[in-house]
C-alpha cells in the first residue's frame, strides 16, 4: 500500500489498523528540510510500537509558520523525502486547516498516541487532542541539533 493518502483515506486507514488492533501513533509537522533531529524523533515515535502516521503541514500553513521564504521544499518533495523512511509508515497530506479542524481530525483518526518533543511549543494542545480520544500523549526527548529554520538561515547567508 502507498505510504502517501489524503485525510479521507487516512481516516479509513485509521478503522482498519484499529480493527487490527493495533496502535496509531501520531505525530505533525512541517518537516522542510529534513535534518538528523527530525529522523530520531521519527525513529522515537516507531519504537512507541503501532502503524507510525505523518501529519504533514501544507506549503501554505509553513509559510504561515515559519516564514515568507519557506518551505524550502514543497509538500509533494516532503512527502516523498518522509516516505523513503523506513519508521514512517504513512505521510497524511494535509490541506491548509484552521486551528479548529486539527481537533476534527484528531477525532476523526482517533490516535492512541500522540507523540511529540518534549520542548514543543503547543503540548497542552496535544495532550488536550490525546484526552479527547482517550489517547495519550508521549515526550519524546529533544535531539539537538540544527533546525530547519537555522539550516535554511545558514544557507542564506552562504548563497547557496
Amino acid at each position: 500500500m502507498n505510504k502517501i493518502v489524503d485525510i479521507k483515506k487516512a481516516v479509513k486507514l485509521a478503522s482498519i489498523v484499529h480493527g487490527r488492533k493495533e496502535k496509531i501513533i501520531l505525530v505533525g509537522g512541517c518537516f522542510d528540510i529534513l535534518h538528523i533531529g527530525h529522523i530520531r524523533f521519527l525513529e522515537e515515535a516507531k519504537k512507541l510500537g503501532g502503524k507510525l502516521l505523518v501529519l504533514l503541514e501544507s506549503d501554505k500553513k509553513v509559510k504561515e509558520l515559519k516564514g515568507k521564504n519557506r518551505p524550502v521544499f514543497t509538500q509533494n518533495e516532503r512527502t516523498h523525502t518522509l516516505a523513503s523512511l523506513l519508521s514512517v509508515d504513512y505521510i497524511v497530506l494535509l490541506p491548509h486547516l484552521k486551528n479548529s479542524d486539527y481537533d476534527k481530525l484528531i477525532t476523526l483518526i482517533k490516535p492512541d498516541i500522540i507523540a511529540a518533543a518534549e520542548n514543543d511549543p503547543i503540548l497542552d494542545k496535544k495532550r488536550r487532542q490525546a484526552e479527547m480520544v482517550s489517547g495519550k500523549l508521549v515526550k519524546l526527548k529533544f535531539f539537538k541539533s540544527l533546525s530547519s529554520s537555522q539550516i535554511a538561515e545558514k544557507l542564506k547567508k552562504e548563497n547557496i
